[in-house]
C-alpha cells in the first residue's frame, strides 16, 4: 500500500473517532469518508463495526472511477454509493452522514434548515435544502446510489452552490455535510446539528418568524468564506 493510501486511511480513521466523540451517532449508525482525488481513492468507515472498534487498517479504500473496493478486509459502509456520487458532483474531500437528532427529526419532516439569521449564515449561505421524497423504483434500486443522485438533483433544481450550502437532508433519512477533508465534513455536521436545534426552537416560538434580508447573509457568509475573507488570523 502507498504512503498516500496509508495516510488517507489513517485521517478518516481519525475523522471517524471525532464524529463518535461528537455526540452526533448512536452505536454504528453514521459514517465519515475522505477523498484523496490524485490517488483516486477514498476511504470509509467499514460497515456496522462499532466505532470504539475501529482502527486504521478496517478503512476500507474505495475506486473514486469504479466504486469498486481497491484495498480491504471489510464491506465499506452502506452508504458508501451516496459518498461516490457526492464525490463525482461536487468539489469536496470530505463528506460525513449522521442521524443527529434535530437535523434527522427536520428531514423526516421533510422541512428544510432556514437560514434565519447571522450564525447560520457564518457556515451556510442560505437554507440547508431537504431532498423531494426516493420513489419506489428508486428505493427498491440502487437505494444508496439513488440516495446521492436525489442529494445532486436537489442542488441542481434549486439553484444552490454545494461549495456555499456544504450539507443537506435527505427526506425521511438524514443529514449529509461535507467539506475540504474529513474532519471538515464532521464539524460541518455539529454546526448543522446546533443550527436544526435552533430551527426546530424557531418553528416552536415564532413559526411566522420573518427572515433576515438577503445583503446580512451574505456579508456574514463571505467575511469567512471566499477570496475576500477577513474572519479570523489566517
Amino acid at each position: 500500500m502507498s504512503p498516500r493510501a496509508r495516510a488517507l486511511r489513517e485521517s478518516t480513521w481519525a475523522a471517524n473517532l471525532a464524529l463518535a466523540g461528537s455526540g452526533l451517532v448512536t452505536g454504528t449508525f453514521g459514517n465519515v469518508s475522505a477523498a484523496d482525488r490524485r490517488a483516486g481513492l477514498f476511504a470509509i468507515k467499514p460497515s456496522g463495526v462499532p466505532y470504539a472498534d475501529l482502527t486504521p487498517d478496517h478503512m476500507v479504500l474505495v475506486s473514486l472511477e469504479t466504486g469498486e473496493v481497491a484495498h480491504g478486509d471489510l464491506r465499506p459502509s452502506s452508504d458508501t454509493p451516496t459518498h461516490l456520487e457526492l464525490y463525482r458532483a461536487f468539489p469536496c474531500g470530505g463528506v460525513a452522514h449522521t442521524h443527529s437528532e434535530f437535523a434527522t427529526a427536520l428531514a423526516q419532516a421533510r422541512l428544510p434548515v432556514r437560514c434565519m439569521g447571522t450564525t447560520h449564515a457564518d457556515y451556510f449561505r442560505g437554507d440547508v435544502p431537504v431532498t423531494r421524497e426516493l420513489t419506489a423504483k428508486e428505493v427498491a434500486g440502487e437505494y444508496e446510489r439513488n440516495t446521492g443522485l436525489v442529494i445532486v438533483e436537489a442542488f441542481a433544481d434549486a439553484g444552490v452552490s454545494p461549495e456555499e450550502v456544504t450539507a443537506v437532508l435527505v427526506a425521511n433519512h438524514g443529514p449529509f455535510t461535507w467539506g475540504a477533508d474529513g474532519h471538515a465534513a464532521v464539524a460541518r455536521s455539529e454546526m448543522l446539528e446546533v443550527l436544526a436545534r435552533m430551527e426546530c426552537t424557531i418553528r416552536a416560538v415564532a413559526p411566522d418568524a420573518p427572515r433576515p434580508a438577503r445583503h446580512l447573509i451574505d456579508r456574514h457568509f463571505l467575511r469567512k468564506h471566499g477570496s475576500d475573507a477577513y474572519y479570523g488570523q489566517d
